[in-house]
């Protein structure tokens, strides 16, 4: 499998500098204090996370469904990404998927059943857990 990679840069202090986020899909997109803790332009790693996390369980959720014999016609995901004061820093203490399906067969009951079963598979719902492996490599220039 590939190895996806993501390079962020950041100049200057917590309050006055800026960053940028670069994808090797080609996205590229500022952040900044003000992007990421009040209303600012930009985007921010709570928002990419938020991005990557509708967009994993949208398509868990939707193979899912299709491995079950459902025709999928649309699946919408927003993700609520929660950043809150705790203790003497910040956490992200939730994440919140609103998801909205028009899939042919399926109740209510069984949509929503699947929806929860998808949280055990999901990529990124499972990286989000404690159970994951970091490793950071550092080095000075």
């Amino acid at each position: 499998m590939p190895v996806r990679k993501v390079t962020a840069i950041w100049r200057g202090t917590l309050k006055e500098g800026s960053g940028t986020l670069k994808m090797a899909s080609g996205y590229e997109g500022p952040y900044t204090w003000s992007s990421r803790f009040e209303d600012g332009a930009g985007t921010n790693p709570e928002e990419l996370l938020g991005a990557a996390h509708a967009g994993c369980f949208t398509m868990a959720l939707g193979s899912r469904l299709g491995k079950a014999g459902y025709t999928v016609n649309d699946i919408t995901t927003n993700a609520e990404v929660y950043l809150d004061k705790v203790g003497d820093g910040l956490a992200i203490t939730r994440i919140v998927l609103n998801i909205v399906g028009d899939v042919e067969g399926v109740d209510a009951e069984t949509f929503n059943a699947e929806a929860e079963e998808t949280k055990k598979t999901c990529i990124i719902s499972r990286a989000l857990s404690p159970d994951i492996e970091m490793t950071v490599n550092s080095s000075l220039a």
